[in-house]
């Protein structure tokens, strides 16, 4: 028994060492090191850095307007993604399940096409359809006028058109997990609700619903992360513009280190900043949903 055991401990130890290993190189260390250059003000432009203290910080929150500007707009693009790719994947899925029986899996193999298609190519492939296509749709029918929009050279609709991207290349990953947990819901159940009279409204707002909050959690916390850290789609459909209009925080701390200034320094600092805003929200939201759950 005592070698069973030893035995399955050592499997565990060889399949989890190489993945903790490439963790530590490439995500714990950086990040470690992100902190100790933010309090240096090491630049691209001079061998070597010295030590500045909380001085990126102060010129962080003092002076840095492009730096709260694009806080604002990550945090808007947040709550734009968060409310809008959940709420649109779960009524897809609600779609997809209640298509017929012979049409289900094509549809859902369809549906889930977009997630499929590189990031970059996707959004090169909308930049087309925004410049190219919608244009000539406007041209050719009165009622199709209101495409005729300058999609990516106005703050406004340019920021619309990022969500529209965003939303065409992860909805259908939302889609399979809300799928996964109505697919997970017992069969007992619904036919119990069916024949104490529940239509299809009461059926998925009373039963369906609660049992899916589960994958509603899980919806909203990839949702926040990847809106978080949301980098291919702007830049490559906008590039943070016109001027400064859809620049988040990704991009303004890749233009401060790379772009155009290459302060390590300062953009390190920056990304401090940024780390602790995630875990602040993320830790909030961890506990609101362990609230909720408890609640349902």
């Amino acid at each position: 028994m005592r070698r069973k055991r030893k035995r399955q401990q050592i499997n565990f130890w060889i399949f989890l060492l190489p993945a903790l290993f490439f963790y530590l190189i490439f995500s714990f260390l950086p990040t470690l090191g992100g902190i100790f250059y933010s309090f240096t003000d090491w630049t691209f432009l001079k061998s070597g850095f010295s030590f500045v203290g909380l001085q990126n910080y102060r010129k962080l929150f003092q002076g840095d307007a492009y730096f709260v500007e694009a806080l604002g707009r990550t945090i808007r693009f947040v709550l734009v993604m968060v409310l809008t790719q959940t709420t649109i994947g779960l009524l897809v899925a609600v779609l997809a399940e209640a298509a017929l029986k012979k049409l289900r899996n094509v549809f859902r193999a369809v549906l889930f096409t977009p997630y499929m298609i590189s990031t970059i190519v996707g959004t090169f492939m909308w930049s087309f359809i925004f410049g190219q296509v919608l244009p000539q749709l406007a041209e050719s029918s009165r009622f199709l006028g209101f495409l005729n929009q300058p999609w990516i050279g106005d703050p406004q609709a340019a920021f619309v058109s990022i969500v529209i991207v965003t939303l065409w290349h992860g909805v259908p990953l939302m889609m399979l997990i809300y799928l996964a947990g109505l697919n997970g819901i017992p069969g007992e159940l619904v036919e119990a609700a069916v024949m104490d009279g529940a239509g299809g409204w009461q059926l998925f707002w009373h039963v369906k619903l609660p049992l899916i909050f589960q994958s509603i959690t899980i919806c909203m916390f990839m949702t926040m992360k990847d809106a978080f850290k949301s980098y291919e789609v702007i830049y490559a459909l906008t590039g943070g513009g016109p001027g400064r209009s859809t620049q988040v925080l990704t991009l303004n701390i890749y233009e401060e280190a790379f772009s155009n200034y290459y302060q390590f320094g300062y953009a390190s600092a920056k990304a401090c900043v940024f780390l602790v805003l995630v875990l602040t929200v993320t830790l909030c939201q961890v506990g609101l949903m362990k609230k909720k759950e408890v609640e349902v």
